[in-house]
């Protein structure tokens, strides 16, 4: 009888801890969430990585080289167009330009004094010709000997000889004064080259030098980025880069924001990396963040189509099962696996192609049993 005991409790103690197995074990292993097959809309996106750029950076330097003056710009500063960026020591130019005008301003009072002086040769050549005229009337009636003639033609042609010399020496320092005009002309346009002014208006990127330092020729000051020119420069693989046209809309995240900045396609390069087999798309700000980093790291969605009464399955029933891609279903406590084909992703959510919309879904659980064909599920 002791034995008999001894062996029912044993056999109740089992069954007390194989129910409680069963309750606690077995059916939370093999209990799982549902979920529904939805119909709709679906956007089909382009996803990719890119940095801040720009179509243009302007470099801004000096044709000639000296000590850098009157230089402050800092970078991060906006810049107007037509602004001093800097000034450059031109030593003596604006001396040689001086002297320059003080001989242009001698030589035309040279030419005011040789009027003058062409004034005073007219009046006296129009009195020996007026004494020549009278003489020569004389001479033809023999009043005069021939020697008195011909001095009075000579002092008519000295003092026509004289005008003739007066006008060619105004004439000579006129063609000095274009040529001093000239070189004055030539030397300020080179001063003016001494004066570093902004081409275009645009925020400082990029400072390369100091104040008071000394610059070669064709040396860069600094790097200005028009705001209009700013875009993500997106590195996309060329297996779905086609796809992408000009003017698709797009979205962009800063690494340095968590605000989604809307855009549009405004280029794409006709040359692919050979090496990463990525192609360039540039994508501009609808609005541009101010302010904006250059070579900020950028993730990028580019808008290529929207699928219409699609059938969408929660990403989170999607699995692999035999190397194929699809969902688990239910058909009455049992689950049944059933491929399909992906067309596109949407966040949580897949268009899929190859079952029902009254489909009841399972969700698989890693911590969970793993699902078989046939094999008998609880769900909630």
């Amino acid at each position: 009888m002791k034995k008999f005991v001894k062996y029912a409790v044993y056999l109740l103690i089992i069954a007390i801890v194989g129910f409680g197995f069963y309750k606690k074990v077995y059916i939370p292993k093999h209990t799982f969430k549902t979920a529904n097959v939805s119909k709709g809309n679906i956007d089909i996106k382009v996803n990719g990585v890119g940095n801040v750029g720009a179509r243009n950076i302007y470099k801004i330097g000096s044709l000639y080289g000296g000590k850098v003056l009157d230089f402050s710009t800092q970078e991060g500063q906006y810049v107007k167009q037509g602004s001093l960026i800097a000034n450059i020591d031109s030593v003596d130019l604006k001396d040689r330009i001086d002297e320059q005008k003080a001989l242009k301003n001698k030589l035309l009072n040279d030419i005011k004094s040789l009027k003058v002086d062409k004034l005073s040769a007219k009046v006296n050549f129009d009195y020996q010709n007026e004494l020549f005229i009278k003489n020569k009337k004389l001479y033809k009636l023999h009043s005069i000997s021939s020697l008195d003639y011909q001095k009075y033609l000579t002092a008519k042609d000295t003092a026509k000889l004289k005008i003739q010399s007066v006008e060619t020496h105004i004439a000579s320092l006129k063609d000095q004064i274009v040529q001093v005009v000239a070189g004055i002309s030539g030397l300020e346009v080179k001063l003016a080259h001494y004066v570093i002014k902004a081409p275009i208006s645009g925020y400082t990127t990029k400072k390369l030098i100091t104040n008071y330092q000394i610059i070669m020729p064709n040396q860069t000051l600094i790097e200005v980025v028009n705001p209009k020119d700013v875009w993500v420069q997106a590195y996309i693989d060329t297996r779905i880069s086609g796809k992408v046209r000009l003017g698709d809309s797009a979205s962009m995240k800063l690494r340095s924001s968590d605000k989604i900045y809307k855009g549009k396609v405004v280029n794409i390069n006709p040359i692919n990396n050979p090496i990463t087999y990525e192609r360039e798309i540039d994508i501009a700000f609808d609005n541009l963040p101010i302010p904006f980093y250059m070579e900020e790291q950028a993730i990028v969605k580019i808008d290529i189509s929207t699928l219409k009464d699609v059938l969408k399955v929660p990403t989170k029933t999607l699995s692999i099962y035999k190397e194929k891609d699809g969902v688990w279903v239910l058909n009455k406590d049992k689950v049944k696996f059933k491929p399909v084909k992906v067309l596109a992703y949407e966040k949580k959510m897949v268009a899929v192609k190859g079952i029902g919309m009254d489909e009841k879904l399972i969700v698989p659980d890693p911590n969970k049993i793993s699902l078989k064909d046939g094999m008998k599920i609880y769900h909630d």
